[in-house]
């Protein structure tokens, strides 16, 4: 058995007027169905509940206003679930409708209740249909039309496969609706090459992401050692040859896992409250010997950040990496470039690690 993470955006969801994309959701629903028979485990992500709710609300665009945004998606949320809901039931298969918010992964304790709740929803054959929570995030807590969202929940629930569906055939080596000479991109085995290519291809008036978010997500699936593929949504045959593993879009073949789950979450889900940054000799100490960061090697501490939060941990070279740092911000200035039994002559109780190596990623 294997497992897929299906993620549709806004593009595909709904047409340029905000109407659903009944002939997409449809042909996806039928895919999502015949994995299912066959035994495989399957989530969908979706975007489109702003859009829906702009289609029903006859609003001409996309509100900019955070409260108008979720006003929205609360008037388009259910109404977008109920036609996946249908679909799937059409042929036999049980859903269930899961929101999230990116405090949801940000949050360790939260993290692992959502992969508690959609392990036992596969368990039980059910189908989750995830949509980000826009009546309640904020625009330092979006996910970006759930590119990133996708990419999360294909880590949480450890999936084989995601396959990210959009407007587009695939990556480009340019954006195809402004350069006529723009190549598909097959594979993708070096993301550093691509950075040159203009991959940052807007999202839709309807949607929020773009080719560049996709990307990003792919980079951190695959880091998971999970296969991704970004192909067309628009194309009947592109998503069943995706599904089946077939040569679609762009594939970017799963890498060895780099990271534990929990080392994934903090690099790519936790947010970062400070900065803090090293000598060379701490910085070489943290790149090249997997050691912990003591305050001796600390040079500056910058941001407002308690005790548990994320900084990211900096030199002259630029980032280094991110951790979980055990001092609030005010008690690693007081403390900065102190050796460890100086450091306990001034907070008696403190611990001898700045960031400890085992909560500790490299860039």
């Amino acid at each position: 058995m294997s497992t897929t993470v299906i993620k549709l955006g806004s593009s595909i969801v709904a047409g340029d007027a905000g109407d659903v994309r009944e002939d997409v959701l449809r042909a996806v629903c039928a895919e999502v169905a015949r994995l299912h028979e066959r035994g495989d485990a399957v989530v969908i992500v979706t975007s489109g509940a702003i859009a829906r709710g702009m289609r029903v609300l006859e609003l001409p665009l996309r509100p900019r206003a955070m409260g108008e945004l979720q006003a929205a998606s609360a008037v388009g949320q259910g109404k977008l679930y109920r036609v996946y809901d249908e679909l799937l039931r059409e042929h036999g298969v049980t859903s269930a409708q899961v929101l999230l918010t990116f405090f949801d992964v940000s949050a360790r304790t939260h993290y692992l209740n959502a992969r508690q709740t959609l392990s036992k929803l596969l368990d039980w054959r059910v189908v989750p249909v995830i949509n980000e929570n826009d009546t309640t995030t904020t625009d330092e807590i979006s996910f970006g039309d759930n590119d990133f969202l996708a990419a999360q929940v294909a880590v949480l629930i450890n999936a084989d496969r995601l396959v990210l569906l959009t407007d587009t055939e695939g990556l480009h080596t340019a954006d195809p609706r402004r350069d006529p000479g723009a190549r598909l991109v097959e594979e993708v085995t070096d993301f550093e090459a691509i950075d040159d290519m203009d991959v940052g291809h807007a999202g839709s008036a309807l949607g929020s992401g773009g080719m560049r978010s996709k990307v990003v997500a792919a980079e951190m699936a695959t880091a998971a050692g999970i296969e991704t593929v970004i192909a067309s949504g628009l194309d009947p045959a592109s998503i069943a040859g995706a599904l089946a593993g077939e040569p679609r879009g762009t594939r970017f073949p799963a890498r060895d896992a780099r990271y534990s789950s929990f080392k994934l979450w903090l690099k790519y889900a936790k947010p970062t409250r400070g900065r803090i940054v090293v000598d060379a000799g701490a910085a070489r100490a943290l790149r090249e010997g997997g050691t912990s960061l003591l305050p001796v090697g600390i040079v500056s501490v910058e941001g407002s950040f308690d005790a548990g939060d994320a900084v990211e941990v900096v030199d002259g070279g630029g980032t280094i990496g991110k951790g979980i740092c055990n001092y609030s911000a005010g008690e690693l200035a007081r403390v900065k470039g102190l050796k460890s039994a100086e450091v306990r002559s001034v907070i008696p109780r403190a611990t001898e690690e700045a960031v400890h190596r085992d909560y500790f990623v490299l860039a």
